[in-house]
């Protein structure tokens, strides 16, 4: 690769950076996709450990590639996103990575291939740390800033993706726990407020 590849590269991949995601930070900042990347492939590392037979730096390279789909389509939040967009988002990812250089093209085209085909473990790690980052992120963005079906999704949504991994299905479960107590404490406030207050007794 030379220099002026690299940087075609690094231009194409910098659009994700402003390409907005459908939840915000814990101050209200819509978040981009390249921090939702950066974010998973940091899960990744941070659980090197707890998935001592799994190729790490194969996970962490899938979830920093992995949306870079987008900057072409833009993002489209999943429980949103059609087939057909789906595929025009395929489509055009895979014309990009045939244009790379010969050894990029193949190095994407198998981790894309492998993410998608779901069999080996380094592909189950790395799609349930997608999803997991999502709702971490959802529970540490304002309760106001959810669209009403958020509030079952953040319930409901990745035990699946989880289930092949106790320890993942146990960090599943404390992202649940914290859902729970971010809507129950909301939910308290709300009525607290709109308790009518007492009346002064001198009034």
């Amino acid at each position: 690769m030379n220099p002026r590849e690299f940087l075609d590269i690094l231009h194409t991949a910098e659009k994700l950076k402003d390409t907005l995601r459908h939840c915000t930070t814990s101050n209200r900042r819509p978040e981009s996709v390249a921090e939702h990347s950066w974010r998973t492939a940091l899960m990744a590392m941070l659980l090197r450990g707890e998935f001592p037979d799994a190729d790490t730096d194969k996970i962490i390279r899938m979830c920093l590639i992995h949306d870079l789909g987008e900057c072409f389509t833009g993002d489209i939040p999943t429980f949103a996103k059609t087939d057909a967009e789906r595929a025009a988002e395929d489509t055009l990812l895979e014309q990009w990575v045939a244009s790379l250089p010969q050894d990029t093209a193949a190095e994407f085209s198998a981790l894309f291939a492998e993410m998608q085909a779901q069999q080996t473990q380094e592909a189950k790690i790395f799609r349930a740390l997608d999803k997991l980052e999502a709702l971490i992120q959802h529970n540490e963005s304002p309760l106001d800033t959810w669209s009403e079906n958020e509030y079952t999704l953040n319930k409901t949504y990745a035990f699946d993706a989880a289930a092949f991994s106790e320890w993942l299905t146990a960090l599943r479960q404390e992202i649940l726990q914290d859902t729970l107590d971010k809507t129950t404490e909301s939910s308290a406030k709300a009525l607290s407020e709109k308790e009518p207050r007492p009346k002064p007794e001198n009034a």
